[in-house]
């Protein structure tokens, strides 16, 4: 006979340690709208994506690009570089976007979506300080900010158009895409390009000429990129996307002097194999096509030409009608 046991089993941890590893309030209390912690858990910054190689590589050779482009521009040398390279999540992109800046939402028309350029206060502030004939300011020299002029705003957009068609020339090795700005925004609420819990490719890049300093963000979601993502997954080293002119050009050179061996199936012929082994030195196999038989040219197990079969000057040749197409060789 079996008894059933009177001791009860405590729980591992009681409600009210529960509540405060949570941060909730005990039963009586007022209850908060969202615990912190439990936000954390349930809405957590961490976002799975795949690793992007091909993008640094992309975004490196924009900075590179933007170095030209913005010494035309500036009449100044400008020194412009890839600060920072992250992926997360689109909601705490815009986060640390300044009050001031201005946002520029623009299209890349071959992939169909959408992306965010974000351009500081400080970098509208000394673009409108060179282009209008302002001379270089002590470093740390406080500013006032206040809303954009429509002189900034028409001057920020010219960056912008410069910086996008230097984004379509950084993925040109990669893909064929051209970048449209569409609109330009102040407020980030209003420059939603996707989900705020999706992933996006963040890139800052760092720019400094005559004692001034300011940075331009590029915000491309996940989901834009997403018709190129094979193309980003993949490794090239070098600064060439794999290609090398000066090899392309001696490796196709040197194939011209290539030696290759050409052979001429004039007949074939099932024998007996007593008839085979009875073969001696001095014996006459008789071809089986006449002058004028289509003949096959080929190297390795390769037909490259179609010919026919005749004689000249006494011997067996054979005359090319015509090459063979790939596309039909196995057929």
């Amino acid at each position: 006979m079996t008894g059933s046991s009177t001791d009860e089993v405590e729980p591992l941890l009681a409600q009210g340690e529960i509540d405060m590893i949570f941060g909730a309030k005990s039963v009586g209390e007022a209850a908060e709208p969202e615990p912190p912690a439990l936000n954390r858990l349930i809405h957590g910054k961490a976002v799975s994506y795949e690793r992007l190689p091909m993008a640094e590589i992309v975004f490196e050779r924009l900075a590179r690009i933007m170095g030209g482009s913005l010494r035309n521009l500036f009449q100044d040398n400008v020194d412009v570089h890839l600060a920072d390279l992250a992926s997360q999540r689109l909601a705490d992109s815009f986060p640390t976007i300044g009050s001031a800046s201005l946002l520029a939402v623009f299209r890349a028309r071959e992939w169909d979506n959408l992306g965010v350029m974000v351009i500081d206060y400080d970098t509208i502030y000394n673009l409108t300080e060179i282009l209008l004939g302002g001379r270089g300011v002590a470093p740390g020299q406080p500013r006032v900010l206040r809303p954009l002029t429509s002189i900034e705003r028409n001057l920020t957009e010219r960056l912008i158009r410069l910086v996008l068609h230097d984004l379509t020339v950084s993925f040109a090795p990669i893909c064929a895409v051209s970048f449209e700005l569409e609109r330009t925004e102040t407020d980030p609420r209003f420059a939603a390009v996707g989900r705020n819990a999706g992933a996006a490719l963040t890139a800052r890049i760092s720019l400094t000429t005559a004692n001034r300093t300011g940075a331009i963000g590029i915000i491309l979601p996940y989901a834009t990129i997403e018709p190129v993502r094979e193309l980003l997954l993949q490794q090239f080293m070098g600064e060439k996307f794999g290609r090398d002119s000066i090899w392309e050009a001696h490796l196709a050179e040197e194939l011209w002097h290539t030696d290759i061996e050409l052979e001429a199936l004039l007949d074939q012929q099932t024998l007996k194999l007593s008839a085979v082994m009875n073969l001696r030195e001095g014996d006459i196999m008789p071809l089986g096509s006449p002058k004028g038989s289509p003949v096959a040219l080929r190297c390795g197990d390769v037909v490259l030409f179609s010919a026919q079969l005749g004689v000249r000057n006494g011997r067996i040749a054979a005359e090319i009608d015509h090459k063979v197409d790939p596309a039909t060789r196995d057929q």
